[in-house]
């Protein structure tokens, strides 16, 4: 522990005794920002017909299995804001009832006291309300947000996530320089996605009688951790014991240069009663889980605990796998390992010996089955990606599902028959409306004679005796899966509607075919995995009604590095390139990232390990060393909040092909991260993607 770069307050934080009485506060004068309206145009999708859709959220099943509570979230251009908001359904999805009706935000309903009452979040604060919406009141008055939170299953205690300070500020070293903004700094990890790390997140516990919340109580106090882990952990990282006697949470405990190579977090479990905390992941000397290990389940009859399972440091994008202990003798189980792809939701079966969790392979994501003795059973199936489950009651799960050609939605399976159906239509009135390309596999034989399955979107109205412009589509992760995922960014169907084909390759590197296929990209990012795209698109080309004197590569973070690569050896394929928050310097990405774990799996280590040829074969594989072959107009795209891949990135890329004479565009967020969030940074986005392609696929 480095004393020097952490320090926590000592102090237990209060929350006021007057949380049980507090009422909702008056509606505000901001506007209500709700369900949008629009009417499209010739079928087409635009990108204020994608920013105008619903977009579902978190849910949650009332005890009976009666009524479903989920969060859609609406977004307002004209405002440049979005809205959270809660509604309520029957189990069959009638009866659905919007209960938020004012300008503040709220999130995350669970249901409490049998189901008579949701509690919620709203303005960093939990409230509860009839499951009607009435009867609004505050529980909670933290002195600082709540980010989520978790009623013990007694009801007796309440868990929940707030920021804690984090390191000696400058003003803590000098206390005269109240206005300087400079920070000092003496360790790594001082920033992360897109913030300075001056606060991390702990787990608070407080006592709840039902009507009044007492004195919160930090278990993680002293400790300069985070639980959850930064930057996209919440809620779902923590549980209780179904005795509501312990809380099992998931924490990574390191600091500075150690937390920067490593990712071994581990599931600790907190005994209220003794305030002693175990590590489940490291009680057994020969447990080699060194790996991630995240989201605690119990089971409901309390014998198991589970959580998702990596098994070796440093490498983020190892395969997830489902683990259960059974807590009376400590012993482990892998129960997924016959399913060669990783687990990416989970919940358990009210009989403790079942479990249902989602799981991509071959480019869809289903929902499978396994018991304790690891069976693995496909539950669904069909062109579609299931993003999560839950249990209703004994024979009903609830998910949500997408796909290419729509965004999600609510929906329940039959275990029995194993027929599903849809229960929320939050954007059927866009849909209905939509002209939306077809959707269909592809297999190419790729250069070492391998089977690569692509996803093919074709125009709105395609026309096989026309010829249209081609776009291949570079993934992200970089082992990130080609699915059937739907985007309001990197979607297809608008590229469709622009009147492009798409091809979007499952390229060597991807999730869904095997390990081995998984982790060829590894210090070879000049290797197959660049031949796939190649051959991927080669492929298409041969087919009459794509143009193959107007092909286009588009792509973000390693799709961003692919096109940056690409651009130095495409041979004249490409009469267009757009890149994303791609590292172009693959030298300076590794003196510039946060996460460095990534980087000395992903290159093989630093680029100054001169004797190390997986090191070297990466680094030779650089970008910025193949300027000298580009010759095909670029469109360089970054945020200046992304620190994953510094913005300096792009602002490079750009440089050195106007340098070059190619004809170069930098579009630059100075507020966006390593995504684009804001809505009218996000038309903009789209508006400039497509103008650039035009430009140059449409003279």
């Amino acid at each position: 522990m480095n004393k020097n770069f952490m320090t926590m307050t000592a102090a237990t934080l209060m929350l006021a005794s007057s949380a049980c009485v507090g009422t909702e506060q008056a509606v505000t004068d901001a506007p209500i920002i709700g369900k949008q309206e629009i009417t499209v145009k010739d079928g087409r999708l635009t990108p204020e017909a994608l920013w105008a859709m619903g977009r579902i959220g978190a849910s949650a099943v009332s005890p009976d299995g009666k009524q479903i509570a989920y969060t859609v979230s609406y977004y307002s251009v004209k405002e440049n804001k979005s809205h959270l908001v809660i509604y309520v359904m029957n189990a069959d999805g009638s009866n659905n009832t919007l209960l938020t009706r004012t300008a503040a935000s709220e999130g995350q309903p669970t249901w409490i006291k049998g189901g008579s009452k949701l509690a919620f979040l709203k303005e960093g604060q939990v409230w509860e309300m009839n499951a009607d919406g009435s009867e609004r009141k505050q529980l909670t008055h933290f002195d600082k947000d709540i980010e989520g939170f978790a009623f013990s299953p007694d009801e007796s205690k309440i868990l929940f996530i707030a920021q804690v300070k984090y390191g000696q500020t400058t003003l803590d070293k000098y206390p005269d320089l109240d206005k300087a903004s400079g920070l000092v700094i003496d360790d790594l990890m001082y920033k992360h996605w897109d913030e300075w790390v001056q606060t991390v997140p702990h787990p608070f516990l407080a006592s709840f009688d039902g009507n009044q919340v007492s004195e919160a109580q930090d278990i993680l106090e002293g400790e300069p951790y985070e639980s959850p882990m930064k930057p996209f952990g919440g809620i779902e990282q923590l549980a209780w014991s179904t005795d509501s006697k312990q809380i099992a949470y998931t924490c990574r405990k390191k600091t500075g240069l150690e937390y920067a190579i490593s990712t071994d977090s581990d599931i600790y479990l907190y005994n209220l009663e003794s305030k002693q905390t175990r590590n489940l992941c490291k009680e057994d000397a020969k447990d080699k889980n060194m790996g991630y290990d995240t989201n605690p389940q119990f089971s409901p009859d309390g014998q198991f605990i589970a959580w998702q399972s990596m098994e070796r440091d440093g490498y983020e994008s190892d395969r997830n796998r489902l683990c259960v202990m059974d807590l009376s003798n400590g012993k482990k189980s892998y129960v997924t390992e016959s399913f060669q792809s990783g687990v990416d939701t989970y919940c358990w079966a009210p009989d403790s010996k079942t479990m249902y969790f989602t799981g991509v392979w071959h480019g869809t994501s289903m929902i499978h089955k396994t018991n304790l003795q690891g069976e693995v059973n496909q539950v669904t199936e069909g062109m579609y990606d299931y993003a999560s489950v839950a249990m209703i009651n004994e024979g009903q799960l609830l998910t949500t599902r997408h796909s290419i050609s729509h965004a999600n939605e609510l929906f329940t399976v039959n275990l029995s028959n194993k027929e599903v159906t849809q229960i929320s239509h939050e954007n059927d009135a866009i849909f209905k409306q939509l002209n939306l390309g077809k959707v269909e596999p592809r297999w190419t034989k790729t250069v070492d004679g391998k089977d690569l399955l692509s996803w093919v979107i074709y125009p709105s109205n395609f026309d096989p005796n026309k010829k249209y412009p081609t776009l291949l589509f570079c993934e992200g992760g970089p082992q990130s899966p080609v699915s059937q995922f739907w985007s309001y960014r990197w979607n297809f169907q608008i590229m469709a509607a622009n009147d492009y084909i798409i091809i979007a390759p499952n390229r060597r590197g991807l999730p869904g075919f095997g390990m081995e296929w998984l982790e060829e990209i590894s210090t070879n990012y000049g290797g197959h995995c660049m031949d796939d795209y190649l051959s991927a698109i080669d492929d298409i080309a041969k087919e009459p009604y794509v143009d193959k004197d107007r092909l286009g590569c588009v792509g973000a973070s390693f799709g961003g590095y692919s096109v940056y690569w690409l651009a130095g050896h495409h041979n004249k394929r490409f009469k267009a390139f757009i890149a994303h928050d791609g590292f172009f310097n693959m030298h300076q990405q590794y003196v510039e990232t946060e996460e460095l774990w990534f980087t000395n799996w992903d290159l093989g280590g630093a680029y100054w390990e001169k004797n190390n040829p997986a090191v070297q074969r990466s680094y030779a594989n650089s970008p910025h060393l193949f300027v000298d072959k580009w010759d095909t107009p670029i469109l360089c795209i970054h945020g200046e909040k992304d620190f994953r891949i510094l913005a300096s990135q792009g602002m490079a890329a750009f440089n050195a092909a106007k340098l070059r004479g190619v004809p170069a565009q930098l579009l630059i967020f100075p507020d966006e991260n390593h995504w684009v969030l804001k809505p009218q940074n996000g038309i903009l986005w789209q508006r400039t993607f497509f103008n650039w392609l035009d430009k140059w696929l449409k003279k």
